[in-house]
């Protein structure tokens, strides 16, 4: 065991913990002083994944396959597996992940703890509902195997539980048929929010991943205008040769200043706005470009310099979406801040596997923004303000900063979860909602 500076993906907060590897799923927990929380391949953004002046449970090690059965799709794992790996076994015999966040190096445990989610929501609901059992290895050595028909309300707590609720040792997933590895997308410019509202009604039956990027500086009548991409599975052998896992490019060092800034904002959202010509554009994508375009760059997190960056992800109920994601959008706009990642999507009507999952029916709005200080954090102070008013959430997983009151507010199971936490688990960012 080691102590170690940590910090997240979005280099935003820092802590000071130990770190225990665990590598033998059949083994106890190792022996620490104090609270314990599992991680996984550091790919949350906030202090989710932290546990200040305590103990990570360092799971990446937990790296093989149990089982596999290339008839039904069905593979057992333990929880360090990334879903890239499970996408290198599965792709080539014609099966891929149900859901799949935007990126491929998350853990399953990660995923699971976080119930992550993807373009098809609306079709195929969020990484918990493809979770056929796990196995739970509690603090004090008791094993406990779950899946959904538990009427003890723990597998509940344990999708989208965070990692409080015990150390997933191995999970197994349902799997989906895929006829190769490329999507058939449309990318459609569009000109105002109200555009996507209807371009969103007009895809969720017909097409299986929906998204937006939104130019997030446009005001006025342009304001929420953007590119809307569709697209479903395609025929391709699922053999054949595919893109290297490995990124391309690189940042190999954290510049001074922050590369997102308002010199580069601007014209980037303007160029990206008008990079294709034609209104509509169709074309063949590999899964890897479509779905994971920001793994193609090793390190992409430093572009935001020494003071890292913070990502404001909430999800807001369909009758206060419209209104409020023009609010968020306006108030973005007038601060001059800005985001080259900012997503917009429409989630569907599944109801949450977990107690905690942050996924419902709504529209999710997600838009990363560099640490500049107080300033920024007074700005994502007024946002959540525009999310509360409209009864909506942030996101558990990428967030570093809000208050006890709003997750309380949006998570209204957090007093039935409590019930289920481990007493020897805990993070930075539950000990800060609980304040």
């Amino acid at each position: 065991m080691s102590a170690a500076g940590g910090q997240s993906w979005g280099r935003y907060p820092r802590a000071t913990q130990q770190l225990a590897p665990v590598t033998d799923r059949a083994a106890l927990l190792p022996a620490v002083d104090g609270l314990m929380l599992p991680h996984g391949n550091g790919r949350s953004y906030g202090d989710s994944c932290l546990n200040p002046d305590g103990t990570l449970l360092m799971a990446r090690s937990l790296d093989r396959f149990i089982a596999f059965d290339p008839a039904t799709g069905v593979v057992r794992c333990e929880a360090g597996v990334t879903l890239a790996e499970i996408i290198e076994l599965a792709l080539p015999q014609g099966w891929f992940l149900p859901v799949t966040p935007g990126t491929r190096y998350a853990t399953v445990g990660g995923a699971i703890a976080n119930d992550v989610h993807g373009k098809n929501h609306h079709r195929a609901g969020s990484f918990g509902h493809h979770v056929r059992a796990l196995e739970l290895l509690r603090s004090d050595g008791q094993r406990i195997e779950l899946d959904g028909n538990d009427g003890t309300g723990r597998f509940a707590a344990t999708v989208g539980g965070l990692g409080l609720t015990g150390f997933i040792t191995w999970a197994e997933l349902q799997l989906r048929r895929v006829p190769g590895p490329w999507i058939e997308t449309e990318s459609i410019r569009f000109d105002s929010l109200d555009d996507f509202f209807a371009l969103s009604r007009d895809s969720a039956a017909g097409f299986e991943y929906t998204v937006a990027w939104i130019d997030c500086l446009a005001t006025g009548k342009q304001l929420g205008r953007g590119h809307f991409l569709r697209g479903d599975h395609a025929r391709g052998d699922p053999r054949a040769a595919t893109p290297s896992a490995m990124p391309r490019r690189s940042i190999p060092f954290v510049p001074p200043v922050s590369m997102v800034n308002g010199l580069t904002l601007r014209p980037f959202n303007t160029l990206y706005y008008w990079r294709q010509p034609a209104r509509r554009k169709r074309h063949l994508s590999h899964y890897q470009s479509y779905f994971y375009p920001l793994d193609g760059i090793n390190d992409w997190n430093r572009m935001y310099g020494p003071g890292g960056f913070l990502q404001h992800q909430c999800v807001l109920p369909p009758a206060a979406a419209r209104d409020a994601t023009a609010a968020l959008l306006s108030e973005i706009s007038r601060s001059g801040r800005g985001s080259f990642l900012a997503v917009l999507k429409e989630f569907g009507d599944a109801p949450a596997p977990g107690m905690l999952s942050f996924p419902r029916p709504g529209t999710t709005l997600a838009l990363d923004f560099p640490n500049t200080g107080p300033d920024l954090f007074r700005m994502l102070e007024r946002l959540d303000r525009i999310v509360a008013e409209a009864g909506g959430a942030v996101y558990p997983a990428k967030d570093a900063r809000m208050s006890g009151a709003l997750f309380r507010q949006a998570f209204p199971a957090w007093e039935a979860f409590s019930q289920h936490i481990d007493p020897r688990f805990s993070s930075g960012f539950w000990r800060r909602v609980m304040e």
